[in-house]
């Protein structure tokens, strides 16, 4: 299990990360590009569940370098993370973070970080590393 500060804790840990609101949600930006943002269910994200519960607890997004990258994120069935219709065609994922591990949490929001901080920001980050 994984929470909202938790998640604060790893992108803000990243170099040049900045937190801030958007749509009054908790967000972490590199170089101006969102990387992982909170993510509730809207109302039509809502009505598309039918009769399924839409999972319940805080949730995130985390952007990932490409559809290709997704899917390999979401075949490796990691607990807590998954997609919905509105992310169809987005190179991002969901992940439940009362269903989550603190190490997938990390990893992703590490992903997150690497797909849009700068190449030069990305370089020393891993040869820091």
């Amino acid at each position: 299990m994984a929470t909202l500060d938790d998640a604060a804790k790893h992108a803000l840990r990243l170099p040049e990360v900045v937190e801030g609101l958007r749509y009054d949600n908790r967000t972490w930006s590199v170089a101006g590009k969102a990387f992982a943002w909170e993510r509730p269910f809207s109302k039509a994200d809502i009505k598309r569940f039918g009769d399924i519960p839409p999972r319940e607890g805080p949730i995130i997004a985390v952007r990932l370098a490409d559809l290709n990258d997704k899917e390999a994120v979401l075949a490796e069935d990691r607990p807590g993370v998954f997609t919905i219709p509105h992310f169809d065609g987005y190179a991002a994922v969901l992940i439940e973070l009362d269903a989550t591990t603190p190490e997938v949490l990390h990893e992703l929001i590490e992903d997150g970080w690497l797909a849009c901080a700068p190449l030069r920001l990305a370089e020393v980050y891993h040869n820091g590393s």
